[in-house]
């Protein structure tokens, strides 16, 4: 694998040494962790679909309020 050097600011190297999982942890992994982290939080098209259907119906009045489902289901609310 061919290697690269980046310059970064002392405070963001600190930063980064925090987030090691263990002492030996490459910088290579750390940052390759961190990057399919965020990767796995980002949405997709589906769900992004499914949220706007979501504030349609809040916008349409198609909703319930936590009381009636609450009572419904035979929950009691604090």
């Amino acid at each position: 694998m061919a290697k690269t050097t980046i310059q970064i600011d002392e405070k963001t190297l600190g930063r980064l040494r925090s987030l090691k999982v263990f002492e030996r942890q490459s910088y290579d992994d750390l940052l390759n962790n961190i990057i399919d982290n965020i990767e796995e939080e980002e949405l997709t098209d589906e769900e992004i679909s499914e949220i706007k259907e979501g504030l349609e119906d809040i916008r349409m009045g198609r909703v319930y309020s936590i009381e009636s489902v609450a009572k419904e289901l035979g929950i009691k609310l604090k």
